[in-house]
């Protein structure tokens, strides 16, 4: 396929990747800065299609992982780092902050059930709860990917086991 053919074929689906990035951003003010990261990946990424397969999909798939990768982004910037020895992490956006009494207390009592997991289970545990991906985590703690999975759904069994006593 020519330049000119594939960038014809990339202007032909600008109004659908308008229709996509609305329905996954749900924002109209996201819909060009998202269209126009698409359209640079996908013309910094030409070479690497070669198949001529399904220019549409391809094209669709590359705004998905562009999408998730900017809200992954986006997410980890409203974290940031507590000086404690275990380096926990503090979430700006308050997701822990309770309303009320009682739900000050299941937080407290998430918290607490989280710490009694061993260390083991524990750090990759918080790990995945603070958006660190497997292969992160993985690669942090010197895991395999089955491991840190495996880990980390052990962790969530065993806590829900613990709070539905």
């Amino acid at each position: 396929m020519s330049e000119n053919e594939f960038v014809g074929q990339l202007i032909d689906l600008e109004y659908s990747l308008q229709k996509f990035a609305l329905r996954l951003t749900q924002k109209k003010e996201d819909v060009k800065d998202l269209v126009q990261e698409t359209c640079l990946r996908v013309l910094m990424n030409r070479d690497k299609y070669v198949n001529n397969d399904n220019f549409k999909a391809w094209t669709f798939t590359i705004m998905k992982n562009t999408f998730i990768n900017e809200y992954r982004h986006s997410y980890r910037q409203l974290t940031c780092t507590d000086s404690t020895i275990d380096f926990s992490f503090l979430d700006k956006a308050g997701h822990l902050v309770s309303d009320g009494p009682d739900s000050a207390y299941s937080v407290m009592e998430i918290t607490q059930h989280i710490e009694q997991l061993e260390t083991k289970f524990r750090i990759p545990f918080k790990m995945h709860t603070q958006g660190f991906k497997y292969k992160e985590i993985a690669e942090k703690l010197n895991l395999t990917i089955g491991t840190v999975k495996s880990r980390i759904f052990l962790s969530r069994k065993q806590l829900m086991h613990q709070l539905n006593r």
